[in-house]
């Protein structure tokens, strides 16, 4: 047994799979402590053929499977992770490179620490990616209280026992979100999360062509991947403060940038229809304990959207950015009220006839 089994979906891969492969073998942890199971998930580009030539040329044990076209990046992991063999595996796109001293660093932390994930520090290269999670290395890291439940992609080191005890598998129907919804479920059901802050692990490479799979998928697709993550979160945490800390991801990360000012732009007849999916989310998950949690103008936004109120989001959109003495929140609430107590007569005199 290896220590780890690297994961690698492929589709149109070329060229950043070269450099993907070759970090893959610059490995200081050493090509006898490796595996690569690359999956070419029905590319044309010849991403399989370099694939079957690297698997003969290199000395890290390599096993490639070509098969047709699944349609999202959870049907090639699903494929490796049922011939992995490592003690930990590590899913890495094709389009993205380790750092030389990855795998050694997380598996001398996991191995250290007894976690059953380990998040290497990740950089972007021509695209964004998140800092907030990297302050400092932690053995163990406080999963609701931290910013860990902002970083759910699949890139990490995951030990495979955990995933075969519970039978984890990526959601092959979804189109996007899938990752967010595993690693949540390892985060929860796991003995514990590690970090490793001090070294850049893995680079987070922007194509040229714009083509990354994170920048797919309509907004229906989006609300979907919310109400999955949320009820999975319900599922294993109940009503409370630690619900709370984590549902702020979904709300935060998912549904607002559904109601920025995207919205402004839209045909009104969207944003009807993005109220609608979010009704039930709100209803269910939207509680004082996630609002407080947000900043003021991200939680007048998601308050306009719990109200059903495409008018006072937009306004709420359009608002300058000062400091009030009275919350937008806090004006919405009366402003329903008023309208409330405009619509009372009326509904009163229904009720008589």
């Amino acid at each position: 047994m290896c220590d780890v089994s690297v994961i690698i979906g492929a589709y149109e891969a070329l060229p950043y799979l070269v450099r993907c492969l070759e970090s893959v073998e610059a490995q200081t942890i050493g090509a006898d402590r490796i595996e690569l199971i690359a999956v070419d998930d029905g590319s044309s580009d010849g991403t399989g053929e370099y694939l079957e030539e690297f698997a003969v040329r290199s000395k890290v044990p390599t096993r490639v499977v070509r098969q047709t076209n699944s349609g999202g990046p959870g049907g090639p992991r699903n494929v490796g992770l049922s011939l992995a063999r490592g003690r930990y595996v590590f899913f890495l796109d094709a389009d993205d490179y380790l750092g030389e001293e990855a795998l050694e660093r997380l598996v001398s932390m996991a191995d250290r620490a007894g976690t059953d994930v380990v998040l290497g520090r990740i950089e972007g290269v021509n695209r964004n990616a998140a800092k907030s999670m990297w302050e400092r290395s932690a053995e163990r890291a406080d999963i609701y209280a931290s910013n860990v439940k902002f970083t759910l992609s699949a890139q990490k080191l995951f030990r495979r026992e955990l995933l075969v005890r519970l039978g984890m598998r990526f959601d092959e129907t979804m189109r996007t979100g899938e990752d967010a919804l595993f690693t949540m479920e390892a985060y929860l059901r796991g003995n514990g999360v590690s970090v490793v802050a001090d070294y850049t692990c893995y680079y987070l490479v922007g194509r040229d062509d714009g083509k990354h799979v994170t920048k797919s998928g309509s907004y229906t697709l989006r609300f979907h991947s919310a109400r999955v993550l949320m009820e999975l979160i319900a599922t294993y945490e109940p009503p409370g403060a630690r619900r709370d800390q984590l549902m702020v991801r979904p709300f935060v990360v998912t549904l607002l940038p559904q109601f920025g000012p995207v919205v402004l732009r839209q045909n009104e007849q969207i944003l009807l229809h993005k109220m609608e999916l979010a009704a039930p989310l709100m209803e269910a998950y939207w509680t004082p304990g996630v609002a407080r949690r947000l900043g003021e103008r991200d939680r007048r936004r998601l308050t306009c959207v719990a109200s059903a109120r495409p008018d006072l989001l937009k306004e709420a959109l359009l608002a300058p950015e000062t400091p009030r003495k009275v919350s937008f929140a806090r004006r919405v609430a009366r402003r329903l009220r008023r309208e409330m107590r405009k619509r009372e007569p009326w509904q009163a005199v229904q009720r008589v006839k």
